[in-house]
């Protein structure tokens, strides 16, 4: 097999749900000299965002998700050790930024942010995963406490992401909204929404998310 077969090979194999198959083409592809974060970030996420659409769709339900995100995971304890190593060589060459992440208050959906937490971390960020059903005091108490450059929040309900207006007004409250830069994602959320709110930016997937950050950092530089 090929780069290109391979990187098929994952892509496919975890759209089908085929852990085994998923780990063979990962083994596959560190042989063939594919990084781990080339992984992550390519056949590992796109994948990911495949199943999302296909749950959207109603091809896919609960249950399809959450074992993507298992099969997801343990390619990550797989893949663990390299990533960090391949994320301390990222960090000496472009700016890690530190990243408090969260879904909002009343949603308890963690897929999609943990998704976005490990491409983050394997693009060399510092990441700070609050968790779920995370409300505007723990995110300020966050903020307080770690100094981050980028605040993200996530959501999956209609009826939650209202809450992210919550946060930033608090924050705005405490004065602390002009020193972070806050980026918002989940099914419900849009760009218009992100900026009727005062967020600095929407992401409509992982791979989105990312790609804010990184340039948001190198705007820092």
């Amino acid at each position: 097999m090929d780069r290109d077969e391979v990187v098929e090979k994952i892509r496919e194999c975890l759209v089908e749900l085929d852990g085994d198959c998923v780990l063979e083409g990962v083994e596959e592809a560190l042989k063939l000299g594919i990084s781990a974060t080339d992984i992550v970030l390519g056949p590992m996420s796109e994948a990911m965002n495949e199943i999302g659409r296909l749950y959207e769709e109603g091809e896919y339900f609960i249950a399809e998700l959450i074992e993507a995100a298992e099969i997801f995971k343990d390619v990550m304890r797989r893949l663990d050790k390299l990533l960090k190593e391949e994320a301390k060589k990222a960090a000496s060459t472009k700016r890690r930024l530190k990243i408090v992440l969260g879904t909002v208050k009343g949603d308890v959906h963690d897929i999609g942010k943990t998704l976005v937490k490990v491409m983050l971390q394997a693009a060399g960020h510092e990441v700070i995963d609050l968790g779920v059903d995370v409300s505007a005091e723990k995110f300020i108490e966050a903020i307080r406490k770690h100094n981050p450059d980028v605040l993200g929040m996530s959501a999956l309900l209609t009826t939650t992401m209202r809450y992210m207006e919550e946060v930033i007004k608090k924050l705005r409250e405490e004065g602390l909204r002009e020193k972070i830069f806050i980026i918002i994602g989940g099914a419900p959320t849009s760009k218009e929404f992100a900026e009727k709110i005062g967020a600095d930016a929407w992401a409509k997937n992982a791979i989105e998310a990312v790609r804010i950050v990184n340039k948001y950092a190198e705007e820092k530089r």
